[in-house]
């Protein structure tokens, strides 16, 4: 077996192994939380020693293990893009392992063991995944993933937690039908389950077409991408805070690769119409993401929201990509999977952080509602820089990942615009005109959460007695931060890594794609660059920032000592708590503005009608089988009964007859043997 292959399941080995060892500490959870998340640690260590050679190297490895089905191969493949989902999954399971010292903690008496359980095998389902090459062992840890996923969502295993677990399982579950509906056509015609089979197959252009929107609506689905999001602002909120990491980080990522892995790995990404649809629902679901997001007063409900926005954003870059390929334009296709690689990336990492950051601050107030928050930077200042890191990523503000990743995307959609036919050209300034909305509503929706959350005096007595959390749920927040700004400054060493990520999808050599990094300055690739530099940027800022401060110094001593510490002013009237601003009336008029798009949040969603789907059958059910019982099960019954009365006859209490039958039986036994 390759190295690689045997560091990386000897990984996977040890995330299944602890996770099943918790299950037997039932009566020792402290232990069996030190053991899952040391574990957890450990594995995530050792899956990006066995993957990083590969995503920097730009190997293809591939390794058939002992299968006990013979229609399917046990399959492996690692090529670049499964070497950078596993770094990415790693990455932040290294995270939420570390986090899961301290945190989970609260969960003692109430299920911590069974968390851990629930935690590492879910890792460990989805680095997996990552790996197969088989669509029937793809399909089984997918569902091995979701299986996991939705217990650590019902977790608290109060009523809301057990419905939106119940919601999640349904529209899981039906994405993976199309899924397996889409796999099965491709078996059809190639007789094998391996997706080598798959890429070698020549699919006429309705087969192709056909199975792409399968696999685009199964997978989209598990993204949460909009209409298809019902089950994400409810699932996430409801599962403890590093396992809502590793869901938002992580596994709604899991969708964009199986779109990824169908629509460009084994179709081709032939139709142009194909990256239309897909920059399409990433456009409808970043504006709409967003401005629900604004309307949340629940903080990790509100971060949910956020992963169906940048999941849209994601989805961009992937549109842009394959419209790329379809018409046979190199560095489009490569800047298009570039953006919506290094996005995949950031987004991990900064919302994996605004995760961790929420779960600190539930951790102390226990509580969701960012209403009974605030003036928390004075008391949790370690949590609170982490957060404020998290809110500028996220709002894309330079120096830090978001706008790398975003500044990509925007340089794709230009490059689409300008070199692309009638409808390309038609396309991508509505498109940038959609991500710049959502650009300035996220900034504002995080102005809203930090300034609400962190900033002011606090809004309850609980809120004005907290103290920072442990360091073990610190330090994966800092790390997280500060990996939010070495993704941002220093680009021009991680660009050239995606870069090989996304010309491996497209088969052509980076130097032939696009020039994407010239003395730490970043190129767009077009034939009039855009051209910018991260590192020139933050020493700008920087300096930005230190000008002011040397001013105040050499300037403190000839001003009169600020001594105003009462309440802020109030227009003449006495100053009462209920003044400051809150999550409502800071979004209000745009509540209002946008009222028609927030009803379609519910008549958009597929959730609605799922669930009354459901309650048909359920009440048909019932009706089905009440004339089961009536009508076969109580006559089956009463037939047997006048039977056995029938047969009461026979029994004489005489042991002599007893015997006497028992004769008759044997000799019409014989005569029946000797007739035959």
């Amino acid at each position: 077996m390759p190295l690689p292959f045997s560091i990386l399941l000897f990984a996977i080995l040890i995330y299944a192994v602890s996770g099943i060892a918790s299950s037997f500490f039932s009566k020792q959870e402290q232990l069996s939380i030190y053991m899952v998340g040391g574990c957890g640690v450990v594995a995530g260590v050792l899956s990006l020693v066995a993957v990083l050679p590969v995503l920097f190297h730009g190997d293809v490895i591939t390794y058939t293990l002992w299968s006990p089905f013979s229609f399917a191969d046990f399959t492996l493949r690692l090529d670049q893009l499964a070497a950078f989902m596993v770094s990415v999954i790693s990455l932040l399971a290294i995270a939420a392992s570390c986090y899961s010292f301290s945190y989970v903690s609260e969960y003692i008496g109430k299920g911590a063991y069974s968390i851990g359980f629930f935690m590492n095998l879910f890792i460990a389902s989805m680095v997996t995944l990552m790996v197969v090459d088989n669509a029937f062992y793809f399909i089984i840890f997918f569902e091995l993933m979701s299986l996991f996923s939705y217990f650590l969502v019902i977790s608290e295993q109060d009523e809301k937690a057990v419905n939106a677990g119940f919601l999640y399982f349904l529209i899981a579950h039906a994405g993976s039908m199309l899924i397996m509906v889409a796999f099965f056509l491709m078996y059809l015609k190639s007789g094998s389950l391996d997706f080598e089979s798959f890429r070698q197959l020549k699919l006429s252009p309705l087969m192709a077409s056909l199975v792409f929107l399968l696999a685009f609506f199964g997978f989209g689905a598990k993204a949460g991408m909009m209409p298809l999001h019902g089950w994400l602002p409810k699932a996430h909120p409801a599962a403890p805070s590093h396992a809502s990491a590793m869901m938002s980080g992580v596994m709604v990522k899991i969708g964009v690769f199986g779109i990824i892995k169908v629509g460009v790995d084994l179709l081709g990404a032939t139709e142009l119409w194909w990256g239309i649809l897909v920059l399409a629902f990433g456009s409808v679901s970043a504006v709409l993401g967003v401005l629900y997001a604004l309307a949340e007063h629940d903080i990790k409900r509100l971060l949910a929201y956020h992963t169906v926005e940048n999941i849209g954003i994601i989805l961009m870059g992937v549109g842009v990509g394959m419209v790329g390929i379809s018409i046979n334009s190199p560095v489009l296709s490569t800047l298009g999977f570039l953006g919506a690689l290094y996005h995949l990336l950031n987004h991990a990492v900064f919302k994996g952080l605004l995760f961790l950051g929420a779960g600190a601050v539930i951790y102390r107030l226990h509580t969701k509602d960012m209403e009974k928050m605030g003036g928390l930077a004075k008391l949790m200042p370690l949590t609170a820089l982490a957060f404020l890191v998290g809110c500028m990523a996220i709002s894309a503000l330079p120096p830090l990942n978001g706008f790398i990743s975003e500044w990509y995307t925007y340089q794709s959609l230009f490059s689409m615009s300008l070199d692309g036919n009638v409808i390309l050209r038609l396309a991508g300034p509505i498109t940038i005109v959609m991500l710049a909305i959502t650009g300035a509503l996220a900034a504002m929706c995080f102005v809203k959460v930090y300034g609400i959350c962190f900033c002011g005096k606090a809004r309850t007595e609980k809120a004005s007695q907290v103290k920072e959390v442990p360091w073990t749920m610190t330090l994966p927040m800092l790390v997280l931060g500060l990996l939010c700004l070495i993704f941002g400054v220093g680009a021009a060493f991680i660009v050239p890594v995606i870069t090989q990520v996304a010309t491996s999808l497209i088969q052509v050599k980076p130097v032939v794609a696009i020039s994407t990094v010239y003395n730490s300055w970043l190129i767009s690739g077009n034939s009039a660059p855009a051209e910018l530099s991260p590192t020139l940027m933050f020493i700008l800022l920087v300096s930005l920032t230190i000008l002011p401060l040397l001013i105040y110094l050499f300037t403190k001593g000839q001003r009169l000592p600020f001594a105003r510490n009462s309440d802020p002013w109030a227009c003449g009237y006495e100053y009462e708590g209920d003044m400051a601003q809150s999550a409502g009336n800071f979004t209000q008029p745009l509540r209002y503005m946008f009222a028609p798009l927030y009803t379609l949040r519910k008549t958009l969603s597929p959730t609605a009608c799922m669930l009354c789907c459901l309650d048909k059958t359920t009440a048909f059910a019932k009706r089905i089988e009440h004339l089961w019982d009536t009508k076969i099960v109580d006559n089956i019954v009463k037939l047997v009964q006048a039977v056995g009365r029938k047969l009461q006859c026979i029994q004489q209490g005489d042991y002599r007859i007893y015997c006497l039958y028992v004769i008759a039986a044997l000799v019409i036994l014989l005569l029946v043997v000797s007739l035959a």
